[in-house]
């Protein structure tokens, strides 16, 4: 089996998950890590794999089948994404949900103009949730629909608190409201403000010397990010930090309350949830399975900016599509 090449481009926890998740893939295998750090300073866990510079990256255009980005949504992704897709086929996790139309338009730019193909926005939500959102929509057009996430880490909204100035390192807990998770289940249509869904919990580490309450202030000030929810800020030392943060759990619901029948009178409940453990785990093996659609859809001279819709469920699997058909439809 000839595998596919992949290359990660920065090795934080979704980098690291990406690397563990290539393992669990037989037809793949890791080519090289390109990080803005110094090579020399990684530890790689994947025998003899490279660490690179990122600015090295091109001259590995003809050694690397898929380019997964694993960078933040707030400054890296925007930036990076155009950049590398003029020279390879790109996967990334951009979670910013209000610009995914104006970051889908960037790559498919550069993808239109190289022949190269990038899938954005891969993850659990953005990914998993927003297909389950169509299905849902499509099978009850009668109806409404809901998003409920966590209680869990949220890496986007983590990653954008520690680019403030004067944060050493912070993690964001999202936590659903359970009173409005029951008046789904009920049947109730519930109109929710985004500020009536959810709770934002932030945990921060200052640099000494620091002005706490700009950062506060800047945090619960963030458009796209705090600014819509009800968010608490706590402050704590570095080791009180690293004992009860150390974890990066995650989930969520993606429900659609919806009518049947000839009046409307008949109640029909979908639900589709997750539980995770490791947030980075989980979404590095959905980028690693759309990693896979990307490398047959490229060599069937497909190329372009896509999103998981646009990707048909047997493009993710190993499995032929005799098997699909016998083993799981």
């Amino acid at each position: 089996m000839k595998k596919i090449k992949i290359g990660i481009v920065g090795y934080g926890n979704l980098g690291k998950g990406v690397e563990m998740a290539i393992k669990q893939n037989p037809d793949m295998e890791l080519t090289g890590v390109f990080t803005r750090r110094s090579p020399d300073a990684l530890t790689l866990n994947t025998k003899d794999a490279k660490a690179y510079h990122i600015d090295d990256a091109i001259k590995m255009k003809d050694k690397v089948d898929i380019m997964i980005l694993c960078g933040g949504s707030a400054t890296d992704l925007p930036t990076q994404g155009p950049e590398f897709a003029k020279n390879f086929n790109i996967i990334d996790s951009f979670d910013t949900h209000a610009n995914i139309p104006v970051h889908f338009a960037n790559i498919d730019k550069a993808c239109e103009e190289n022949h190269t193909i990038g899938i954005i926005s891969v993850g659990w939500d953005p990914g998993l949730f927003s297909i389950n959102r169509v299905y849902a929509e499509s099978i009850l057009p009668v109806g409404s629909s809901y998003t409920f996430w966590g209680k869990g880490v949220s890496q986007g909204h983590s990653d954008a608190i520690r680019r403030i100035e004067g944060v050493k390192t912070a993690i964001q807990y999202t936590v659903p409201i359970g009173s409005a998770i029951e008046s789904v289940r009920a049947h109730e249509n519930p109109e929710f403000t985004t500020r009536q869904k959810h709770l934002r919990d932030c945990y921060v580490v200052a640099l000494e010397g620091a002005d706490l309450q700009k950062i506060e202030n800047e945090i619960k000030n963030m458009p796209n990010y705090f600014s819509d929810y009800d968010t608490t800020v706590t402050f704590m030392e570095a080791e009180e930090f690293k004992a009860a943060h150390h974890q990066m759990p995650h989930g969520g619901f993606v429900m659609r309350s919806g009518k049947t029948g000839e009046n409307e009178e008949t109640n029909q409940m979908i639900e589709y949830s997750l539980k995770l453990e490791s947030n980075p785990e989980f979404t590095a093996s959905v980028l690693i399975a759309y990693a896979r659609a990307a490398h047959r859809l490229h060599n069937e001279g497909v190329y372009g900016a896509k999103t998981v819709f646009d990707i048909a469920p047997a493009y993710l699997s190993l499995k032929t599509s005799a098997e699909l058909r016998k083993e799981l439809l």
